[in-house]
């Protein structure tokens, strides 16, 4: 399990990065509870599960711990193999950077998915699984049989996505939306009138020209365009960064964490909560603020 261990953190992501300690740690648990099961069933001896974890005790019980009938068990078995897990905020575009990269795209297409990642906050899948039907824009849409007032979108987990598209929450969720993405979903559907066969896709995103136009938008035509889009901008720019973008700019705006993770379509608040993150700036911010009352203080 150590030399297994070792050749995950040495084995680059198809990113060619080294995974994170995060995704070491994941790998090790599906592993570790895949032995647990078999110890169970038979097929290893025990002795190999008993090995995978250890005694550890807790100075600090985490909030909602049971410490059992005395009251005073925080012994907990902890798994013996474990990577080092580095919290690092995630990449985000500041407001200036968000309007480069929007700016930078040459179509309306391009300018529309950029907008609805910024703003909206959907995953890429999400984005490409978006049907037309999925889109209610006007101030009432009970004529379509929705009952949700304003513009907004509806995030449906679909499996028959021709593009592969898939939303990983897989429950459907409804994102409101601002003016903007209104005015730039139409600039769109004038652009897209003009390509070939794009009367008989229904997906919101689709291929413009080429071999695939009139098709559905897939994922690493997505990635390229967004890059591309950065490098022209002299800024790296990835299809995830702009969900980072939108989610830590709600934060920052005062949203609720919950509502945040309603936005977001999260499970877990745990999820959510890495978006609470200090930045440099907001650290010196608070250094600065303190050093200006520093004379009342001390009076």
């Amino acid at each position: 399990m150590s030399l297994f261990k070792f050749h995950i953190e040495q084995t680059p992501t198809q990113y060619g990065r080294p995974p994170s300690g995060k995704t070491v740690n994941a790998t090790l648990t599906a592993v570790c509870e895949f032995l647990r099961f078999c110890a169970v069933q038979g097929h290893v001896d025990h002795e190999v599960a008993a090995r995978l974890s250890e005694p550890r005790f807790l100075a600090h019980a985490p909030a909602g711990f049971d410490p059992g009938e005395g009251g005073q068990h925080l012994m907990v078995k902890a798994r013996v193999l474990k990577a080092p897990e580095i919290e690092r905020a995630p990449q985000t575009l500041t407001g200036v950077q968000t309007e480069q990269v929007i700016d930078a795209a040459r179509t309306a297409r391009d300018r529309l998915l950029l907008t609805v990642l910024v703003e909206a906050g959907l995953r890429v899948g999400e984005a490409l699984g978006l049907r037309r039907e999925d889109m209610h824009l006007l101030p009432d849409s009970t004529h379509l049989g929705c009952r949700t007032g304003g513009a907004h979108l509806h995030v449906r987990p679909r499996q028959d996505n021709v593009n592969g598209a898939r939303a990983k929450a897989g429950r459907p969720r409804m994102v409101p939306l601002t003016p903007e993405v209104v005015h730039r979903y139409r600039d769109h559907l004038a652009e897209r009138e003009q390509v070939v066969g794009s009367a008989d896709c229904d997906y919101v995103f689709l291929n413009l020209v080429g071999l695939h136009a009139g098709r559905p938008l897939s994922y690493s035509n997505t990635k390229q365009v967004i890059e591309r889009i950065g490098r022209r901008c002299g800024l790296t720019a990835r299809p995830h960064m702009m969900r980072h973008t939108a989610a830590t700019r709600w934060i920052r705006s005062g949203v609720a964490p919950d509502v945040v993770q309603t936005l977001l379509g999260h499970a877990s608040s745990a999820s959510t909560a890495v978006y609470l993150h200090a930045q440099d700036e907001d650290l010196r911010a608070a250094v600065a603020a303190v050093e200006s009352l520093a004379p009342e203080l001390l009076r």
